[in-house]
């Protein structure tokens, strides 16, 4: 086993990798920027090392220093979180060049996976079904047309590489081709350092599914059910859970077959995410997450699967220990990704100081954060604040419980999209497990819900500020005594 990891990520993913490798007996060492030196992730870490200056978010991008203190640190392995560096091969490469075992697939994996091109086609190879869609690159707007129209609108426009849903355009007619095509290849280029862009068939009424697999480095590979992940603004995933509402024995029996397949055909070690398009009663494979998922809390919580220590000893070398037959599903799971975003205002991000902060808690609730009072979520990162993780015995506990505990949940000093998962979790297409991927767009009460809990929570804002700021607090004490005086 390790004795010591460098966790090459921040916030909530960090401290949850080092918690994993403080219960496994492994030391933990931290790489911050600038902006997170007074994080808690830096602070729980056993060591902290000084990654460089601003601009903050180019420091956890920067492969050669990560290294260079992996191997100032003696860490033998590095853990690369989600995000950033996590599923870049170049990032795996250079750890195997220095004899640093990366944690998560070989750089032969990565490369393969993030090509979504590449990917496909090793897909259609090995017999799995995947939306129908061009073989390769697009190369001009006749060649996008003509496709197009010979698979019938809608169709999708994605980059080949990269992921978050940057780049992807949906397009319902021959004249909005061009402007979209040009775009989506502009925000490819820009993101991802480059512009391949492919055509997908858009499918009616989506839903997103996707497959926790575990494989060991000996070709032993599991998968660990299903989560939905249907609910998402701007292709990002906002809500998870698991099981699905749609899923049965014998449908989770055959998708869970075919990503088990579709892992074997990328050789695939580790933990890692099969995605899934359902879709009028067929699935198609859609691609693969070669890595540790935001939401992989919720796979633990209805298992009892450690995904991280998995990860840490597939890695060192050791064989699954879990069976197909011992992976049981115990209950039912949600999370909630807390953001500091304006729902009203197209989930804008907003950074900023948070003067109050009391997360929920009680039986079936977990939260992973890296946040406090007084701590400044910067404007570098994705604003996620934390993972609110709830656990009940059916879906219509969970439900409920997932009510209560954004009920409980206080964040005072930015704006958040608790107003909005309260409204979600609520609606009755959701309790009854009818949602698409359009489901925000499609369920308009929605936001008129959202005016009505926003200005509710404005309200109890003053309140708030004087729990969590002592000045005036103490000033109200002051005037309530005075008061008391008054009428005395």
């Amino acid at each position: 086993m390790f004795k010591k990891i460098l966790v090459a990520n921040r916030g909530e993913i960090a401290i949850r990798v080092m918690r994993a490798c403080r219960e496994l007996g492994i030391r933990s060492a931290a790489v911050y920027s600038d902006v997170d030196r007074e994080a808690l992730f830096a602070n729980y870490a056993d060591e902290s090392f000084y990654l460089g200056p601003s601009p903050a978010s180019e420091s956890y991008l920067n492969i050669a220093k990560i290294v260079a203190i992996a191997k100032e640190a003696q860490a033998e392995a590095i853990h690369p979180g989600y995000g950033f560096l996590a599923e870049n091969p170049n990032f795996a490469m250079a750890c195997e060049q220095e004899g640093i075992k990366f944690i998560g697939p070989s750089s032969r994996t990565l490369e393969m996976a993030g090509n979504k091109i590449m990917t496909r086609q090793i897909m259609v190879r090995a017999g799995i079904p995947v939306i129908p869609g061009t073989r390769g690159r697009i190369k001009d707007l006749a060649q996008a047309a003509r496709f197009s129209k010979s698979i019938g609108y809608p169709v999708i426009l994605k980059p080949a590489f990269g992921g978050g849903g940057i780049g992807m355009k949906v397009i319902d007619r021959d004249e909005d081709l061009l402007a979209a095509l040009e775009s989506a290849q502009t925000l490819a280029r820009q993101a991802f350092g480059d512009d391949e862009i492919f055509i997908e068939k858009y499918l009616p009424k989506p839903r997103h599914i996707e497959f926790q697999v575990l494989a060991d480095e000996r070709g032993n590979l599991i998968h660990l059910g299903e989560r939905e992940c249907t609910i998402q603004r701007r292709h990002q995933k906002i809500l998870e859970e698991t099981p699905s509402p749609i899923m049965t024995r014998a449908l989770r029996q055959e998708m869970g077959r075919v990503a088990v397949s579709a892992a074997r055909a990328l050789n695939y070690s580790n933990a890692g995410t099969i995605e899934f398009i359902y879709s009028e009663g067929k699935f198609y494979f859609l691609e693969v997450n070669a890595r540790i998922q935001v939401e992989h809390a919720i796979t633990e919580i209805v298992t009892g699967v450690d995904l991280v220590k998995e990860q840490i000893k597939i890695a060192a070398g050791l064989p699954l220990e879990i069976y197909a037959e011992d992976v049981t599903l115990n209950g039912w799971a949600i999370e909630c990704r807390i953001n500091a975003e304006d729902p009203l205002n197209n989930f804008a991000p907003c950074p900023g100081k948070l003067t109050g902060y009391r997360s929920p808690g009680g039986i079936g609730i977990r939260v992973d954060s890296g946040v406090h009072t007084r701590y400044t979520i910067p404007s570098y990162y994705d604003p996620m604040i934390s993972k609110l993780i709830i656990w009940g015995r059916d879906r219509q506990e969970t439900i409920e419980r997932a009510n209560r505990a954004l009920y409980e949940y206080i964040i005072v000093g930015v704006s958040t999209n608790i107003p909005f998962l309260k409204a979600v979790v609520n609606n009755p297409s959701f309790i009854k497990g009818e949602m698409t991927t359009h489901f925000i767009e499609e369920e308009q009460e929605l936001f008129q819900e959202m005016v009505r809990l926003i200005e509710q929570e404005k309200s109890l804002q003053e309140k708030l500020e004087t729990i969590f700021n002592p000045r005036r607090k103490i000033a109200a004490i002051a005037m309530a005594m005075e008061a008391y005086r008054g009428r005395a």
